[in-house]
């Protein structure tokens, strides 16, 4: 065989288990394997985890924090200092930007990553054309999902709509769109199915991204959803209105999500950083609600969004550390709670991507992380190491720590 695991922890109610790779493939998985093969991996009861998956980011504007501050640290400004900045990005700048952050989130063991690409009749398709790019050129390292995005509205930006079209035949992966940013939000709904429909892809919103409920049009989207026969394809990040509502109100909106099965991504970096900046006392904390919306059964997941930009001025490309970020500010540290957040960033996320060939079981494509932790339930509050990330059956990063406590 190619890999032979030796002794991990795959569940916190399960024995150590032996993980075999072939053909990029797992091929077994047992107590004790005797076999030989090309790399023995020892993992003295370390936790192996699936591929992590970042499931909502923005390649093509991370790492410009330096050039242009936001200094009020609100949404306004970073929309304004962005628009600033767009004109500046030649295609050698964002190859650059775009390949060092996509290779920070390769390091930190993701191997599946939904990126929003955007494009405008002012910038056109420079960006979106170096995303395309280095999907393909990262191929053997993460599988990068293209999301046509666009940021500056369709149908405030005359153009627009036809350059949505053009990504669509350019390959783009998914139809991407900003209710909040245009002039009709249920229109700007409307055209973004009838693009899904024509090309038969999933859907992803920049949704209700507001420190209040004025305006959301999570309801319409989810009724448009069932409607069009979109159920299980529909992702929202942001939907930071949902927790300005009140209890009752709230439950309607997410058994109407449920329903409709529509993924829910909580981008707590950016959100938390830019959200309740009019507050002057009893600051919210301006998070979509994840606890309501995964008891209500909603598929919920955490991604970053931004990486040191207007929007979210730090990151390291590490969604670990985002899920950690996302456990004191959603509380989600209870006993009960904390074993849900792993999925956040594993198989819920894979779901909403629509990744069936995903988890460590036999047949399944060999994409896993081996953590220096023993700890599946503390496998994030630990922020361990990812001692070896392996993608389609190669290690792809392997990491050496050595720490000695001096007498």
């Amino acid at each position: 065989m190619d890999i032979l695991i030796k002794q991990a922890k795959l569940a916190e109610d399960m024995g150590l288990k032996d993980v075999a790779i072939q053909d990029g493939k797992i091929t077994q998985i047992e107590d004790h394997i005797e076999a030989t093969a090309s790399q023995v991996i020892e993992a003295n009861g370390k936790v192996l985890i699936p591929g992590l998956v970042e499931s909502h980011i923005h390649l093509d504007k991370a790492l410009i924090a330096d050039r242009l501050a936001n200094k009020s640290g609100t949404l306004q400004e970073a929309l304004q200092v962005t628009a600033k900045l767009k004109p500046t990005f030649t295609k050698e700048d964002i190859v650059d930007r775009a390949e060092r952050t996509l290779q920070m989130l390769i390091k930190h063991g993701t191997t599946h990553v939904r990126t929003h690409a955007e494009f405008d009749p002012a910038q056109g398709f420079t960006g979106f054309d170096v995303i395309m790019d280095l999907k393909e050129k990262y191929k053997d390292y993460v599988d990068v999902q293209v999301v046509a995005f666009p940021q500056e509205g369709i149908l405030k930006a005359p153009g627009t709509e036809e350059m949505m079209y053009q990504a669509m035949d350019a390959g783009a992966d998914v139809v991407g769109g900003i209710p909040y940013n245009d002039t009709s939000a249920e229109e700007h709904i409307d055209l973004v199915f009838e693009i899904a429909k024509k090309y038969d892809k999933p859907i992803d919103f920049h949704q209700d991204f507001k420190d209040d409920a004025e305006g959301m049009s999570i309801e319409y989207l989810c009724d448009k959803t069932i409607a069009e026969g979109f159920v299980g394809r529909v992702s929202v990040g942001h939907l930071t209105s949902l927790g300005a509502l009140p209890k009752e109100r709230l439950q309607t909106i997410v058994e109407k999500m449920a329903k409709a099965d529509i993924s829910v991504m909580s981008l707590p970096a950016t959100d938390l950083h830019l959200g309740g900046r009019g507050d002057e006392y009893n600051v919210r904390r301006a998070l979509t609600p994840v606890r309501a919306l995964r008891d209500g059964g909603v598929n919920m997941c955490i991604a970053t969004n931004n990486i040191r930009n207007a929007f979210t001025p730090y990151g390291t490309g590490d969604v670990m550390q985002t899920a950690m970020l996302a456990i004191p500010t959603a509380h989600l540290g209870g006993a009960d709670d904390l074993p849900t957040v792993l999925p956040m960033i594993t198989s819920n996320p894979a779901r909403a991507l629509g990744i069936s060939d995903y988890g460590i079981e036999v047949g399944k494509t060999a994409n896993v992380v081996l953590l220096d932790t023993e700890s599946v339930t503390n496998a994030i509050i630990d922020l361990p190491t990812r001692l070896f990330v392996i993608k389609n059956g190669k290690v792809t990063v392997e990491t050496r720590k050595t720490v000695t406590l001096n007498s």
